[in-house]
């Protein structure tokens, strides 16, 4: 199979909506994946590590070009700066990357690290796109989850987020992947705005469950940031359509029709 895209983090959730968005564009996919998988219809696998460096020549070898979703709890700011080396070795022609909304203002080291990735990717010399995404309902869903199992539900003071929908950041990934360079375009976040005590509360209620709360306060430079809304993006975001509220009925539904 010849195909001219790469996609690293092919494998994680980001990945399983976007894989067969792109199929269905009828593109042929190339998935870095850190060991040996069979091949799929219109799918291939090349192993690699991106923290180590390992298997990036030989990954890359025909690509014109890369869809970043690979990300973690650290170390994004590396992983971006060995795929980049390899990307101008191998003549890649379009990088597209998947940030989050208040890399540059949030004061934790994960915002830190992608931020460090947006520029070792804008600074590389290789025309690319960059989309900054909220908190996806994925993550928030972990959060709530950990939170639902306390005695009482911490509402820390002034904590927004702007939950989007996995789906509707794969559908504008696809777009930007199969469309030209565009630098960084316009972030998107999920339709409402709410406190992580709300949208704890919104998983309770689904689960027919009630907790006191305790408002506690974040403190220092990130409790200030988070109180002044560095990781939102009121005014100029392109929005989600799928609501926190319709993610939780769908995975609710999701074990009831298993049973």
């Amino acid at each position: 199979m010849a195909t001219s895209l790469l996609v690293t983090g092919g494998t994680g959730t980001l990945g399983g909506h976007v894989l067969p968005r792109l199929r269905a564009a009828g593109r042929d996919v190339r998935v870095l994946s850190r060991r040996a998988r069979d091949p799929e219809p219109g799918v291939e696998y090349a192993a690699g590590d991106l923290l180590a460096g390992d298997g990036l020549d030989a990954a890359l070898d025909g690509i014109d070009t890369v869809l970043h979703l690979a990300g973690g709890p650290k170390g994004d700011d590396v992983v971006a700066a060995n795929l980049v080396a390899a990307a101008s070795r191998a003549g890649v022609r379009h990088i597209v990357y998947i940030s989050v909304i208040g890399a540059d203002t949030v004061p934790l080291g994960y915002f830190r690290a992608k931020y460090a990735a947006e520029r070792a990717i804008a600074e590389s010399g290789i025309p690319f796109t960059t989309l900054r995404a909220a908190q996806f309902h994925d993550l928030t869903l972990k959060v709530a989850t950990t939170m639902a199992k306390l005695p009482v539900l911490p509402a820390p003071g002034g904590l927004r987020w702007q939950p989007v929908d996995s789906r509707d950041v794969a559908d504008r990934l696809v777009e930007l992947t199969v469309g030209a360079p565009s630098g960084r375009v316009a972030d998107l976040a999920g339709p409402e705005v709410a406190t992580l005590a709300d949208l704890s509360r919104a998983y309770l209620r689904v689960h027919g469950k009630r907790r006191p709360t305790l408002p506690v306060r974040m403190p220092g430079k990130v409790g200030r940031a988070y109180r002044d809304g560095d990781n939102l993006n009121l005014d100029t975001a392109a929005r989600g359509t799928r609501t926190w509220a319709d993610f939780l009925v769908e995975r609710t539904a999701e074990p009831a029709a298993a049973k």
